[in-house]
């Protein structure tokens, strides 16, 4: 089930890594519908030519469960990867908080809209269409920092605090999905330091060798997902398959 899907959804599909991931799918899962969601057109020549399997919306916002919802329900069949790839970590007006007297409502809420609301808006969307028998492995693009117990240097409040609600959102995904389906496994995974917008502000203080190409990312996401088992479900995992501490 896991190795090679018939169907695949990806969001957040315009990124870099998106971008990125919806053509590693299309070289190692030749046979799969492919299916993307992101706010704007289709990011790929792949899906040029199949505007159905696309759709733009903006998944943050409480009427993307109702439009997702339609979208899969005109598909010949519900997808059954979907690997959602939303985030955000800046904007052109904030950068992550270095201490609690840098935090504001506001960006709290945006950074749980962007990386939180995302996440369970398409959950939302797609779990009344599933019955018991749909096969299904989710996959949430989450980061090392979202990690509680692995905490050790503090700041970035508003990222970490949304990023370790998404991962309680996996959480709770894998042991309700794993009660209604027969087979499925819900995971988050952390893919690294991309070179993509998201961490361009960052760049410089990364250490050689540690900042990694989309494409590097797509392929070690995509290699850890098709070697996943239903007893790998509720898990953070990083881009090697290692287990991450929630």
């Amino acid at each position: 089930m896991f190795e090679q899907p018939n169907s695949v959804l990806i969001a957040g599909a315009g990124g870099g890594l998106g971008q990125a991931l919806v053509a590693e799918v299309g070289r190692r899962c030749p046979q799969a519908r492919l299916l993307t969601i992101s706010r704007s057109q289709p990011p790929s020549q792949l899906l040029q030519a199949a505007a159905n399997r696309h759709l733009c919306v903006q998944l943050g916002r409480p009427e993307a469960v109702q439009q997702v919802r339609e979208f899969l329900r005109r598909q010949a069949q519900l997808p059954e990867w979907v690997i959602n790839c939303c985030g955000i970590l800046h904007d052109g007006d904030h950068v992550p908080e270095k201490s609690l007297d840098q935090c504001s409502d506001e960006w709290l809420l945006t950074s749980m809209r962007g990386n939180l609301l995302t996440h369970l808006h398409l959950a939302q969307a797609l779990g009344p269409l599933l019955s018991r028998g749909n096969p299904l492995l989710w996959a949430s693009l989450s980061a090392k920092v979202g990690s509680i117990g692995d905490n050790q240097l503090g700041g970035w409040y508003s990222y970490r605090i949304s990023k370790a609600a998404l991962n309680m959102l996996v959480k709770n995904l894998a042991i309700e999905w794993g009660r209604r389906l027969d087979s499925s496994c819900v995971v988050a995974v952390h893919p690294g330091t991309t070179d993509t917008d998201l961490s361009k502000p960052f760049q410089k203080r990364i250490a050689p060798g540690k900042l990694y190409s989309p494409q590097l990312s797509a392929e070690r996401i995509l290699e850890v997902l098709q070697g996943l088992k239903p007893s790998d479900s509720g898990r953070l995992l990083f881009w090697d398959g290692q287990v991450i501490p929630w």
